[in-house]
């Protein structure tokens, strides 16, 4: 395989011709893990009780993912382990952030499209919108992921995330702090010798495969890299779902998570109850 180096703007770029001269594929795994953090402080809640929430909740956000990629086209997917049976216990509720519960992120940056297939407490909605784009900012560093020399890229934007600490705390009266907005910087190291426009989740717009990224709170990062797998798999949009745009999907979710919430403290407010009468 005849390997090409090129300098452009100071940026080396390296070239595979093989990649190419050909349909290609390749499957990359990556390891997520984000950290959340649940304050329980003040809860009538014993602290061994208090530990195991914790304790699923990190274990919740440590997964594995795939990233099944061409030219053009990939999708991203949970590698699921049979062995872990309570992954969605507890109504549904589930505490991932980067990945959450979408089964399937396709992305074709050609059209500039993605759809993601999402599970909503047990209804499945197609999140179709065109791909959200960062202004990269290119940086001089450069270290090893396994055999890749990965550059990086750094850029910015705007996020709103539910805060997971007003599920526990029934007194809250500020219904903005269900949710939390701020800017949040994106770094990301991305490999030319992979030279695709492709990366785990949502990200992409690099010269290369994103091998890592992190946000403030998740780090993904790609663990193993095998190119044209023997065995191929179809890269296709998934298909089956209520279809909805991004912005009508963050307002369906918005009110699921309030309902969530509302039930949640109106439960444990009846078992309060209960346990204080005599």
């Amino acid at each position: 395989m005849k390997t090409k180096i090129l300098l452009v703007s100071g940026m080396i770029l390296f070239m595979t011709s093989s990649l190419f001269a050909q349909e290609f594929q390749g499957k990359a795994y990556y390891q997520s893990k984000t950290t959340i953090n649940v304050d329980l402080s003040g809860r009538n809640i014993p602290e061994n009780r208090k530990q195991m929430i914790k304790e699923r909740i990190k274990k919740a956000n440590e997964k594995t993912f795939i990233l099944n990629f061409n030219q053009l086209e990939s999708i991203y997917k949970e590698d699921v382990k049979l062995e872990q049976p309570e992954t969605n216990r507890g109504g549904g509720m589930r505490f991932g952030m980067m990945g959450g519960n979408s089964e399937n992120y396709y992305k074709n940056v050609k059209k500039g499209t993605y759809v993601v297939k999402n599970d909503l407490f047990g209804k499945i909605f197609l999140v179709q919108d065109s791909l959200p784009k960062l202004n990269w900012e290119m940086a001089g560093d450069t270290k090893k992921i396994g055999k890749y020399t990965v550059f990086k890229a750094t850029a910015t934007k705007t996020i709103k995330r539910p805060n997971m600490g007003t599920l526990f705390n029934r007194n809250t009266e500020n219904k903005e702090q269900e949710y939390t907005e701020k800017e949040i910087q994106i770094v990301a190291w991305y490999s030319p010798e992979i030279p695709i426009n492709q990366g785990p989740a949502a990200y992409w717009g690099l010269p290369g495969l994103i091998l890592e990224i992190s946000d403030d709170i998740t780090t993904i990062l790609c663990s193993e890299i095998n190119m044209n797998p023997k065995e191929k798999v179809e890269i296709k949009s998934p298909s089956k779902g209520k279809v909805v745009n991004q912005t009508k999907y963050d307002e369906i979710a918005k009110t699921k998570m309030k309902e969530m919430r509302e039930n949640f403290q109106n439960m444990r407010g009846g078992r309060e109850g209960q346990g204080g009468r005599h």
